[in-house]
């Protein structure tokens, strides 16, 4: 029972990870009327470390013990995750630009996959997000240059995973400190090149872009440290397909953006494939415990 605990609450802090950063797509959506998208990607990334730094104490870290090759590949993984997703929800519903995204995630969990069990709840994944697609729409509705970016968004999440999983030298919480600012380091001088505005140093839109960061990304990275930490990547990969009905939820409350009946149906696909990923997963790690107690 105690060996499980991390295991449960890492489940937990995960979806309330997933809950946090989609819900926050829709309000980063709303501020594309103000700011370049560029430019929000790059404050959140900005204001998002500074929180953690104070949060994590960065002034503690032993530097010369960070592994800077997975810290780096972490951090570019999050910069380009985060900067092209916001340039997919722009052209695209919020709903369709995460299962285009989610092609990243799902193929960490394909190449992990090793029980009959994983690739029945695998290819449920898979159905959900066909269903997923619009097809009576995709003519009129879908942007190539939106669809792009989600699906390149979906590389960096694969990588983030993967590189999420690297020993760097130093402790969950400081990697993702260390790792954001990495990124910010990597996306603002783009974003200034792009043309970020003057009063985007307001106050009152530092107090907006403060709690996009929180709930972006401070909240939903640090959560999912811990959870890449006591979760396998088969589980992590999986689970995270309930991104996609989530984000759709998100937009359809948010946003007023629409969904068909198949849309609809997709979600519960893609929900039932992640409870039934969780179930299946836990029940074999029991038994395997079970055994082992025996011998």
């Amino acid at each position: 029972m105690i060996k499980s605990k991390p295991h449960t609450q890492a489940l937990i802090l995960l979806f309330i990870a997933m809950i946090s950063m989609q819900g926050s797509g829709s309000f980063a959506k709303i501020l594309f009327q103000q700011f370049p998208v560029l430019t929000v990607s790059a404050m959140r990334l900005l204001i998002g470390s500074l929180i953690l730094a104070i949060i994590f104490r960065i002034w503690t870290i032993q530097f010369k013990q960070i592994h800077w090759q997975a810290i780096i590949s972490y951090g570019i993984a999050l910069a380009g995750m985060n900067a092209l997703f916001y340039l997919s929800i722009e052209r695209l519903p919020l709903g369709i630009a995460v299962s285009f995204e989610f092609i990243g995630p799902l193929s960490v969990a394909l190449y992990y996959a090793r029980q009959k069990f994983d690739f029945i709840w695998v290819g449920l994944a898979i159905l959900g997000l066909i269903l997923l697609f619009p097809f009576q729409q995709a003519e009129h509705s879908l942007d190539p240059l939106g669809i792009l970016f989600a699906i390149s968004a979906g590389a960096c999440w694969a990588l983030y995973i993967v590189s999420g999983q690297k020993p760097t030298g130093i402790s969950g919480n400081h990697t993702v400190c260390v790792g954001m600012f990495v990124g910010m380091l990597f996306i603002l001088p783009i974003a200034i090149f792009a043309g970020m505005p003057s009063y985007v140093w307001n106050p009152d839109n530092l107090a907006i872009f403060f709690g996009l960061a929180i709930l972006a990304s401070a909240l939903p990275f640090s959560l999912e440290m811990y959870a890449l930490r006591n979760l396998s990547p088969l589980i992590f990969g999986t689970l995270t397909s309930l991104e996609p009905a989530i984000a759709a939820v998100s937009g359809f409350i948010f946003l007023h953006e629409q969904l068909l009946w198949t849309q609809w149906l997709a979600l519960s696909i893609i929900i039932c494939a992640s409870i039934g990923c969780t179930f299946t997963t836990q029940h074999a790690k029991n038994k395997l415990s079970f055994s082992n107690k025996k011998e």
